[in-house]
């Protein structure tokens, strides 16, 4: 979801903000001299670096500020914002919560307020600070925005839907309450209406911009082959690999196409475009004529729950590394134990990361099986807890093995399953149509929907879902269950059968 502290708000807090300085000033050492420095002025310069993303320095300011003066309302509640975003909660917490005793006007402390205690998994204390930040102001749609989030996040996806049209109503282009809408929408299975919604993701203040700055159209899905169109591999690397099954869609009506993306993304995608046609620097772009996201294909291509195009396999390993990650597996991994590669955390700067990544440690029940062998995956900082492993099923740690995706593809070819949180890896083994049982956290991404384990984007996916928010113990205990009795099927045919829509 959403993060629900947009950037203005901290602006409007800073060039509101009601300061009354104790007598005299704070005294600060400039240079090799030390002078008083007004604490207004102080003030403005730490509001300054916060909004410029100079976070420590913010922070050193605002403890000068309290220093001085401990019941400060306005720098209370910037130097818990700053806490919050270097990631110390309980500090974060406690100076908001102050602010919120010495202000006058609390509603924008209350509001976020609200995204704290949700980001620490205190949804009821959430749900009270937001209703009450929506009392104090009524008319402020981004109290109403902070409860969408808030709601999605308890799975009461009606009442984030409401949130959302309030806070629409008292102002229509706010861009992030069309998208908690969006996701509201797309989760119940309402595609429809959800593209049209998902349109305002990259209008929301702080996104950062897909592409330059341009004057041409996007392109509206009409067909020509007189000029090039562009399409841009916008959104994470998971959204790439489920969204790139609309190329040859575009292709049809489209046949001159360019596309812009991330290096890393190369192996996928030339898959689908010739590497000449994939560009990755913006002065390398040539003229075209119209541009859309990958995001925006299913939109233009009216897709709904019982049409999602590109049968699977539709992403392939090439066979130069697939030979080489057989023999190194096959050298590794002697005997009949089932190999299953495990992807147990995302990336850390994913929003939603708190939510969708485990531990290793989370995975123990399926550690204590006899006869499988378990394939880390695993990148990033999280590779650091395979030196903590302990379990009876051997653990093969090849994730500094791993360059990009062509040695993830030719690895995940020489697997029998892959138990993974909700990451790329996910969808690139279920667009490569191989087993794939994926964990989700208690409030799950949209594309999953709801109270169902398994998903018409990928027909060879199992969803496990967590009952209980931030807690995998239940969720693991099921999957070690269903490794058992999945154990010496075929792992090319599980037995997976699709909701078909009403």
């Amino acid at each position: 979801m959403t993060p629900a502290i947009p950037s203005s708000d901290l602006q409007d807090a800073a060039a509101n903000a009601r300061l009354v300085p104790p007598p005299g000033a704070v005294p600060q050492r400039l240079g090799d001299v030390r002078v008083p420095v007004p604490l207004v002025e102080l003030f403005t310069i730490a509001a300054e670096y916060e909004r410029a993303g100079k976070l420590q320095e913010a922070d050193r300011l605002f403890n000068h500020i309290l220093a001085v003066a401990p019941n400060q309302a306005d720098s209370l509640h910037l130097s818990g914002l700053v806490a919050f975003r270097l990631g110390r909660m309980d500090e974060a917490v406690a100076k908001v919560e102050k602010a919120i005793q010495h202000g006058i006007d609390v509603a924008l402390y209350l509001r976020n307020l609200c995204e704290i205690y949700r980001t620490l998994n205190r949804l009821d204390d959430a749900v009270a600070t937001g209703r009450r930040a929506m009392q104090l102001a009524p008319n402020d749609p981004l109290c109403l925005h902070n409860l969408a989030v808030l709601h999605y996040e308890r799975l009461e996806i009606d009442e984030s839907i409401a949130c959302a049209d309030a806070a629409l109503r008292i102002d229509p282009d706010l861009a992030s309450a069309h998208l908690s809408r969006a996701e509201g929408l797309l989760i119940q299975g309402n595609l429809t209406q959800g593209w049209e919604e998902y349109e305002w993701a990259f209008r929301i203040p702080g996104v950062p911009t897909m592409m330059p700055p341009t004057d041409l159209p996007q392109w509206r899905g009409r067909p020509f082959d007189d000029a090039t169109l562009l399409l841009v591999a916008d959104q994470g690397f998971g959204d790439v690999i489920q969204f790139s099954r609309y190329i040859p869609w575009v292709l049809e009506r489209c046949p001159d196409v360019v596309l812009a993306c991330s290096a890393q993304m190369l192996p996928i995608l030339r898959q689908f475009l010739p590497a000449s046609r994939i560009f990755h620097e913006w002065q390398d772009c040539p003229p075209f004529r119209a541009f859309c996201r990958l995001s925006g294909l299913p939109r233009l291509h009216t897709t709904r729950l019982d049409n999602i195009p590109a049968p699977i396999p539709y992403l392939h390993a090439d066979p130069a590394r697939l030979t080489a990650w057989a023999q190194r597996m096959n050298g590794l991994i002697p005997g009949a134990r089932k190999r299953i590669g495990i992807v147990w955390a995302g990336r850390p700067t994913h929003n939603n990361d708190r939510r969708r990544s485990a531990r290793l440690s989370d995975f123990a029940p399926l550690a204590n099986l006899s006869d499988v062998a378990l394939i880390s995956l695993q990148k990033g900082p999280s590779t650091d807890q395979a030196g903590l492993y302990f379990g009876r099923a051997p653990l093969v740690n090849v994730g500094a093995e791993i360059n990009d995706y062509d040695d993830t593809m030719a690895l995940l070819e020489c697997l029998d399953l892959v138990v993974t949180v909700d990451t790329s890896v996910a969808h690139l083994a279920a667009a490569m149509g191989k087993p794939v049982w994926i964990l989700l956290a208690r409030s799950p991404d949209w594309r999953w929907l709801m109270n169902q384990d398994d998903t018409p984007w990928y027909p060879t996916v199992r969803l496990f879902r967590q009952t209980v928010a931030r807690q995998w113990g239940d969720v693991m205990r099921s999957v070690a269950e269903a490794v058992t009795g999945w154990a010496g099927q075929d792992s090319k045919k599980p037995s997976i059968v699709l909701v078909k829509p009403d």
